[in-house]
């Protein structure tokens, strides 16, 4: 098998790097955002204690970046905007979301193009799960 038969076929849960690269990146969105004032809407919207907030994103990023579907083992179809649906998420979360998630990649130093593929497919999920204009 070619080299670049190998690089079609990869993940983005590959190109990250696996289980821990997805961990590291979890953990890194949730430290920012709980650490940093500009992200302080976004936190609000979050619950106090953030380990479950933690796990889910980690289980359901697993999945959707091509990896093991730790979220659909444990809890079936993730149903993204209708679990989503009790919060006020606006313009103001949804961007706070995309610039904490882009500031983690960033510190973490994952490959521009990855980081940039991902902050696309990040920017369109995180668009749909607007449930109010402000």
């Amino acid at each position: 098998m070619t080299s670049e038969a190998t690089d079609t076929a990869a993940t983005a849960y590959d190109l990250l790097g696996g289980d821990a690269a997805v961990r590291a990146l979890v953990d890194r969105f949730y430290d920012l955002m709980d650490l940093e004032p500009a992200y302080r809407d976004l936190r609000a919207v979050h619950p106090h204690e953030l380990t479950g907030s933690r796990d889910k994103l980690y289980w359901f990023l697993s999945g959707w970046l091509g990896g093991p579907g730790l979220y659909i083992e444990r809890f079936g179809h993730p149903r993204l905007r209708a679990r989503h649906l009790p919060y006020s998420i606006g313009i103001r979360e949804r961007d706070q979301w995309l610039a904490c998630m882009a500031q983690a990649m960033d510190e973490l130093a994952i490959d521009v193009p990855l980081r940039e593929r991902l902050a696309a497919a990040f920017a369109n999920t995180a668009d749909w799960m607007r449930n109010r204009g402000g």
